[in-house]
């Protein structure tokens, strides 16, 4: 009988991250680390043509072609739909969890957490059951906060607009990417800040940051011309 292994694919842009993964798993004799990305095109290209049970990726590629982490887990659970997702973050956001397992993608580490909980979240998205690492619990059943309540009050694409938008596309950009019109998506953006309570750009962009709904290295500056 050949021996049961569990193909993950590993992908952060930093070195010490991989390393420190490989470093956690590669003792384990049910897995087997079958290569390590530090792009989503080094990913994409890996995944086309190799079988991976697996991907274990950080949230925030900042080189990736998409504005933002789950622009980028949704590409790939439509792109890879019989592929296991362990999703990887330092966010303590709780909407942007939930997000993310909106997408189907219930498996979830911070990296807060020590390294022995990677394992177990390989094993238990190969099983295609549900896992949050311990921070990621405490975030998710701490008492909702008004900011947590106004974020909740949101739609997905609501969201999703005000994510690109803050970290730098314009409102063309936007509806291109999601083939929506230019009117839809102004809707959409009008509408979330509205429910936030934010009143102008530079307000949503300080809103996006301190709620991490963007990381301040990976937004483009504020400029007039993005609304059009």
């Amino acid at each position: 009988m050949s021996q049961f292994l569990i193909r993950v694919v590993l992908a952060d842009d930093h070195p010490m991250v991989l390393t420190g993964l490989l470093h956690t798993l590669e003792p384990v004799n049910t897995v087997e680390v079958v290569a390590t990305c530090r792009t989503v095109s080094e990913l994409v290209t890996f995944l086309d043509s190799n079988p991976c049970d697996v991907i274990v990726s950080d949230y925030s590629m900042p080189d990736s072609e998409f504005a933002d982490g789950l622009a980028m887990f949704r590409y790939l659970r439509r792109r890879y739909p019989d592929i296991g997702i362990v999703a990887l973050t330092m966010m303590r956001n709780a909407a942007i969890i939930r997000s993310l397992m909106a997408l189907g993608i219930r498996t979830v580490v911070s990296k807060s957490d020590p390294s022995g909980h990677i394992v177990t979240s390989v094993h238990t998205c190969y099983a295609k059951g549900s896992y949050l690492s311990p921070c990621v619990e405490e975030i998710m059943s701490s008492p909702l906060t008004e900011i947590s309540k106004k974020l909740r009050s949101l739609s997905t694409r609501e969201m999703e607009v005000l994510r690109l938008y803050a970290s730098g596309m314009s409102i063309s950009d936007i509806a291109t990417r999601l083939n929506k019109s230019r009117q839809t998506i102004s809707t959409q953006k009008i509408s979330a800040m509205k429910k936030l309570n934010v009143k102008s750009d530079v307000e949503l962009l300080k809103f996006a940051l301190e709620t991490s709904l963007v990381s301040d290295g990976g937004r483009a500056p504020l400029s007039t011309d993005r609304c059009s």
